[in-house]
C-alpha cells in the first residue's frame, strides 16, 4: 500500500486530479500494486514553494510538483528507475511538464504502518 502526497502549489483541483491519476497509473504500471490500492493526500492553489529552478540540470519553474511515495521497502533499483520513467510518460499525457517533476521514495517496513483502530495490520497479517 503506497501512500502519496502530492504538492502542486500551482494547480488547481482538476490537475490534482490529473497528477494523482498519474503517479496511481505508474505505480500500477511499474511496481504492480493493486488498481484498487489507492491512498493519496493532494495539495494544491496555495501556500509556497522553495525549490532550486536549476538543481541538477533540470530546469524548472512554478509548475513544479513535488510527489512523495511512501512504500515498503525491497524495491530494487530497476523497478525504481521504471517507475520513475511511468510517472514522467503518465504525468506529460496529463499536461505536466516533466521536468518539473521532483519524486521522493520513501521506504519503511511492515511495523511503520497502521491502517486503523490503532493496529499494525502487517505485522499480524503480512502481505504476500
Amino acid at each position: 500500500m503506497p501512500l502519496v502526497r502530492i504538492d502542486a502549489v500551482a494547480a488547481d483541483p482538476e490537475r490534482l486530479r490529473a497528477l494523482g491519476d498519474a503517479v496511481h497509473n505508474a505505480l500500477v504500471e511499474s511496481i504492480g500494486i493493486p488498481p484498487d490500492d489507492r491512498f493519496q493526500v493532494l495539495r494544491g492553489s496555495g501556500g509556497e514553494v522553495v525549490y532550486d529552478p536549476g538543481f541538477l540540470g533540470v530546469s524548472r519553474d512554478d509548475g513544479v510538483v513535488f510527489v512523495q511515495v511512501f512504500l515498503r521497502q525491497g524495491r530494487g533499483d530497476e523497478l525504481k528507475r521504471a517507475f520513475y520513467s511511468a510517472l514522467a510518460k503518465h504525468v506529460a499525457a496529463a499536461g505536466t511538464d516533466p521536468r518539473n517533476l521532483v519524486v521522493a521514495l520513501v521506504e519503511n517496513g511492515l511495523g511503520d504502518w497502521s491502517f486503523g483502530n490503532g493496529e499494525a495490520q502487517y505485522l499480524d497479517n503480512p502481505p504476500r
